[in-house]
This record gives C-alpha cells, structure tokens and sequence, in this order.
C-alpha cells in the first residue's frame, strides 16, 4: 500500500485547463509548473488508458513529486436491481483500480450507489455486499491502491456521512473520500468551524485517528436546493465557509491530498493552498 502522505497537499480533479494539451502527462507538469501538490486522473467517463500509459503517468509523477489519485466512472451503481449492471459496477471499479495502481495512484475514489425504491438499509447491504467482492479481489490481485466511497451531496444518492463511515469500519481497508462540498449541499448546514471539525472528530472516532493522517478530500463551491447538490461553482460564488475549514485541517493536523473540483481548477486549487500557507505563517 502505499504510504501516507505528509502534510496537507492540494490537486485538481482532472488536468488544469493551462496545461499544455488535455493529456495526464502534461497535466502533471502543469501541476507542478502551478506550485501545486496532486492530481486526480479523471476516468470519470470510462477508463480509456492503457497499462503502456499509465507506466509512462507513474514515471512522470514520480519523477516530479505529483501526487497521484484517479476517479472510478460514473456509471456505478451497486444497488442496481438489474444484476449485469451490478456485475458491470464492479468491473469498471476493478479497472479503475488496475489502471491507477499501474499509474502509481494512492487512492481510487467512487460513487456507490443510488438508493432507488429501496430503502437505506436495503442499499447499504446491496453495496456492502457487491463491494466487499471488490474489494477481495483488489486484495487478491496486490494492488497497491486504496479504494475510497465518497461522500455525497444528493439525497437520491447513498454516501452520507455515517454511511460512508460505517462502510469503511464493516469493509477490511476502504476509506472514505471525504466531500465537503457534499456534506454541506446533503445536510445544508455543514458549514462553520464547528461544523467541520464535528465530521473530522467522528471520522477520528469511527476509524481511528490514522485516518486524519492520510486523508483523501474533495472540495468545490457548490449551489444547492431541498434535494441537494445542484452544481459546482467557483469557491468564491458560494457561502462556504472554506476559511474556516482549512482552519480546521490545521488545527486538528490533517494530512493527505485535497483535491479542487471548482469549475476554476487551478485557480481554487491554488489559492487554498496559498490561503493554508499564509495561515500556517500567522
């Protein structure tokens, strides 16, 4: 597995839209050219690179210092009534998986499930159930990477917090990819100081302290109604209060790799990580 960072790092989801084409490997100069930390590889939309690639993206990140993660497909869905959509669910979390090890990626982040007709309790077995195969095989196979069930900002979508939490504690080695953004659209009021180290004390508490040392975060301003998450928007357009949360990852001394998902990558990206430093100097 490999090992946990040190400090707090900061990426973007995808490659900066400065970088020189659309590709990883430029994505991971542009990061570093930035300042910034890691990357997130988007196989939001299908996982299209092949093993040959991926060992010339782990060459690079480590040749730079980028931090790695990669993000599973959308069409996920381990609650799914229809058994080959389940089936499929797991396979493109395996490639995921596969392909990110292969890259040198630390972390494979996911969206589970949606609830459907069924009821919390019935998805939280469906999920637990389908992914604990996944995870035997992850397992199985030696990947050196972590599997992380995000947190998620649609009421229509399983990922709360404590379901995210209680998945991590009943599957040997998941993680969670902490969302904030989620968590603040989901609840509409995970938004204060208080408020953020409530969620970091009981991710503390429910998977122990280590887990605070090797974070995985997601982060984005975010616009949002009675069933949530809406879109992302820039972190300045927004209320949240993404001052006092890095206050927060300070004060409780969170490590790991956050990642902006503003639809201003780079830019969000790069001014937390200035804001977080100039704090740090106070």
């Amino acid at each position: 597995m490999a090992s946990a960072a040190k400090g707090l790092l900061f990426g973007t989801a995808g490659v900066p839209f400065s970088a020189a084409e659309d590709s990883s490997l430029a994505g991971i100069d542009r990061i570093k050219g930035l300042g910034l930390d890691g990357l997130e590889i988007e196989f939001v939309n299908g996982v299209k690179m092949g093993f040959d690639t991926a060992a010339k993206v782990r060459e690079k990140a480590q040749k730079t210092g980028v931090r790695l993660s990669v993000h599973a497909p959308y069409h996920i869905n381990f609650n799914s009534e229809n058994p080959g959509i389940r089936l499929q669910s797991q396979e493109r979390l395996l490639k995921t998986a596969r392909v990110g090890a292969a890259c040198g990626a630390v972390s494979a982040v996911f969206h589970a499930a949606f609830y459907g007709q069924d009821s919390a309790e019935a998805t939280y077995a469906a999920v637990k159930r389908e992914l604990a195969a996944v995870q035997s095989i992850v397992r199985s196979e030696r990947l050196a990477i972590t599997l992380r069930v995000e947190t998620m900002g649609k009421r229509s979508q399983f990922g709360s917090l404590d379901e995210v939490l209680a998945l991590c504690r009943d599957i040997d080695g998941l993680q969670p990819c902490l969302d904030f953004s989620h968590l603040y659209a989901r609840e509409g009021k995970v938004n204060s100081y208080l408020d953020f180290e409530r969620v970091l004390n009981k991710v503390a508490r429910k998977l122990g302290p280590r887990s605070l040392r090797n974070a995985h975060i997601h982060i984005a301003g975010i616009q949002f109604g009675d069933k949530g998450e809406i879109r992302h928007l820039n972190l300045e357009e927004t209320e949240f209060r993404y001052d006092e949360w890095l206050e927060v990852l300070r004060d409780l001394g969170v490590e790991g790799l956050i990642i902006c998902e503003s639809p201003n990558l780079e830019g969000d990206a790069v001014m937390l990580k200035k804001l977080y430093e100039a704090q740090a100097a106070s």
